[in-house]
């Protein structure tokens, strides 16, 4: 892992035992609504027990809602912050999901061992993110008929968390800051095949869902 990756890591142990606090102060509601539209938009077709994987879970509240909802369902957490795994390790429910800390970049799974990846983006303020040259890895783990989704908040406009955002993005550096904000689908459609882009509800949430092949109905 590099210096950087390193780095980012120690800010992420460090930042895990207060990461649910901050994100329910300055979220509300808008974190769980948002965890709920994932679950329900996540189209699995006729899979009853699918095999989960929720990289960057961070402390574990996408994961553990999948897998309360899919309860026969086997589910994964990868994380490459032990205290945020740490962190999702004291929470109910926890013994359902198998956590695993290692690099979005390099996957220790074989090819096609999951009918869903997930990565919840949250742009609010300290916003988690993984590196656009670990997509081509995903593919190669998620089954043929299988879905990854991908959902981030739009950029944040309440002046204290844009701030908190801006410091953030500077800390990943330009070009690669550049690149997480405004290159849109172009870093899944040069992987995938099928991409397709979709809102929450509420509109301040994008669901951005990739295929290898689709699904004949």
């Amino acid at each position: 892992m590099s210096y950087l990756r390193t780095g980012r890591r120690k800010y992420y142990d460090i930042f895990s035992h207060v990461y649910d606090k901050f994100i329910q102060m300055h979220s509300r509601r808008d974190e769980k609504d948002t965890r709920d539209v994932l679950v329900e938009m996540a189209d699995l077709g006729e899979t009853p027990d699918p095999y989960i994987l929720d990289i960057c879970c961070g402390t574990g509240s996408v994961i553990l809602a999948f897998a309360n909802h899919y309860p026969a369902s086997l589910t994964v957490g990868y994380d490459f912050s032990r205290g945020m795994l740490l962190k999702t390790r004291e929470k109910p429910g926890a013994q359902k999901v198998i956590l695993i800390e290692g690099d979005a970049i390099s996957l220790p799974f074989t090819d096609e061992s999951f009918d869903l990846i997930t990565r919840f983006i949250s742009r609010k303020a300290f916003c988690r993110v993984c590196p656009f040259n670990s997509y081509s890895a995903w593919e190669q783990v998620i089954r043929s008929a299988g879905v990854v989704l991908i959902m981030e908040h739009e950029v944040p406009q309440r002046p204290l968390i844009k701030f908190l955002f801006n410091l953030r993005m500077a800390a990943m550096g330009s070009a690669d800051a550049r690149e997480f904000v405004s290159s849109g689908l172009a870093p899944f459609t040069k992987i995938f095949p099928h991409v397709s882009l979709a809102h929450s509800p509420s509109g301040k949430s994008k669901l951005i869902m990739c295929r290898k092949h689709l699904i004949k109905m």
